[in-house]
């Protein structure tokens, strides 16, 4: 059949990953870098990828293409969210150090407060969001901000994603744990680089959504380790 379907221009297109966060039926993804059209039967030709891509590297063309198929895309989510169901994946509570937790003589003690801390992989109504400061990190912060235990997860319910990498939309999610619950205040800590820019997007997104009026903050750091604006 003849309809609208996207097109990416690979020479414009720098692998920022905001498309694929945008398309809600899995129909983009990255392959070596660049976003490419993963399923033709996939895109429901709304054009939701079109504002998130900063280049203008995706436009509508209409020519020869399988029909949208909705039951595929669903069975698709399906599929996706059955494979994260992993026993690492069990919500626990855990204690910091000055709560009591024992650590060895010169090491450095963990404040993470809960498990798991992936975004895709956190449930939603977990107890520890209730009356919780919610830290949304890049996962690379921790790698390039040398104290960011100290400075960052302490005294928070820390979650962390790449939206380049993880090739998902967070703001849905993110709604719903705002929504659904308790959370007193917001802290996004993301990279200098424009791909993490869709953290950012999202978090706020998702805080617009919810109607939940909190305080909250952005942090960004650079490359090489330095607190550039917060």
């Amino acid at each position: 059949m003849i309809r609208n379907i996207i097109t990416i221009d690979a020479e414009k297109c720098t692998g920022c990953g905001l498309c694929v966060a945008a398309c809600h039926e899995g129909a983009i993804g990255l392959e070596n870098g660049k976003a490419v059209l993963l399923r033709e039967d996939y895109c429901d030709g709304l054009g939701d990828c079109l504002p998130a891509c900063p280049t203008g590297a995706i436009t509508f063309e209409k020519r020869e293409a399988p029909a949208y198929d909705a039951a595929a895309v669903e069975a698709a989510k399906a599929k996706k969210a059955a494979s994260c169901q992993c026993p690492g994946s069990q919500s626990r509570t855990l204690t910091p150090p000055e709560e009591g937790r024992q650590v060895r003589p010169g090491g450095q003690p963990s404040q993470l407060r809960q498990w798991p801390v992936q975004i895709k992989l956190a449930p939603v109504h977990a107890p520890y969001f209730d009356g919780a400061h919610l830290l949304i990190a890049a996962d690379c912060t921790a790698y390039a901000y040398a104290s960011f235990h100290e400075d960052f997860i302490r005294g928070k319910i820390t979650l962390v994603g790449c939206p380049k990498l993880d090739g998902v939309d967070y703001s849905e999610k993110l709604t719903h744990i705002l929504r659904d619950n308790a959370v007193r205040a917001l802290t996004v800590v993301r990279m200098e680089v424009p791909c993490c820019g869709g953290l950012e997007r999202a978090a706020v997104e998702a805080l617009k959504a919810s109607g939940k009026f909190i305080p909250w903050q952005v942090v960004t750091i650079s490359t090489d380790g330095r607190i550039l604006d917060r």
